[in-house]
């Protein structure tokens, strides 16, 4: 795996205002993650995990700091630009699926290649792939509402690699599900992380899927640091969560 990391933050800082007063949420963070590497972040509800996603994600921009890509900088991209960059390098997974209810697994897999103009004759057999690879070859034409919850976290997986993205971000993709199919999703992100060749972020709850990473970094009280945890125990299985 190459040196030079595939995202780096440097003095990341994130405001809001609230009221009359402003919301520091972290400030002069540093992050790097490595080219190829599966990164598990954890840390206490409101710590800004999410908010450091977005950012990493270019759906925010910092209030101050800096994000390269590869080496190139983000934080000056105009909107459109930034646009492209999201459909093109990134995928997402969130902790709801955000299916569109309309159209069918397959129209939702085809999305982000239709937005960025690929006509639909090589938009659905890229989507299609990646349906069989998920294991919903034979769901595709359902429409999301007759997908069970896991079906559709498997869709919207599906959907997130159409574009062939060199990064995934997953915002808690396990938290709406029961023990045994998230721990379904667990393994199938790993398997997809290998086989695409990713660099993935993974914002967790879940100490058991955040063990199966390369690393662990917490986020408290506004400091990014690396967490050791213990092997699991026989008994706590995929219920131990921070």
């Amino acid at each position: 795996m190459p040196d030079d990391p595939a995202i780096r933050a440097v003095g990341l800082t994130k405001r809001f205002r609230s009221g009359e007063g402003e919301l520091v949420v972290f400030a002069g963070l540093d992050l790097e993650i490595r080219r190829g590497e599966q990164l598990a972040l954890v840390g206490e509800s409101g710590a800004g995990k999410s908010t450091l996603l977005y950012l990493l994600g270019g759906l925010e921009r910092p209030s101050q700091g800096q994000i390269f890509f590869n080496g190139d900088d983000l934080t000056g991209l105009p909107e459109t630009a930034l646009a492209e960059f999201r459909n093109r390098a990134i995928g997402f997974v969130w902790q709801g699926h955000h299916l569109l209810p309309e159209f069918t697994a397959l129209e939702n897999v085809m999305m982000p290649l239709l937005i960025r103009g690929l006509p639909r004759a090589q938009a659905e057999p890229a989507a299609r792939a990646r349906l069989e690879e998920v294991g919903l070859a034979g769901r595709a034409t359902h429409r999301a509402g007759e997908l069970s919850g896991g079906e559709q976290q498997r869709a919207a997986l599906a959907r997130a690699l159409a574009g062939d993205p060199r990064v995934l971000l997953a915002d808690e993709p396990t938290g709406n599900l029961d023990f045994k199919t998230g721990d379904m999703i667990i393994a199938l992100l790993a398997e997809l992380h290998r086989a695409h060749g990713l660099t993935s972020l993974c914002v967790t709850h879940n100490m058991a899927f955040a063990r199966r990473c390369d690393r662990i970094l917490k986020l408290e009280a506004g400091r990014l640091a690396p967490l050791e945890t213990p092997a699991p125990s026989p008994l706590e299985g995929g219920n131990a969560y921070v």
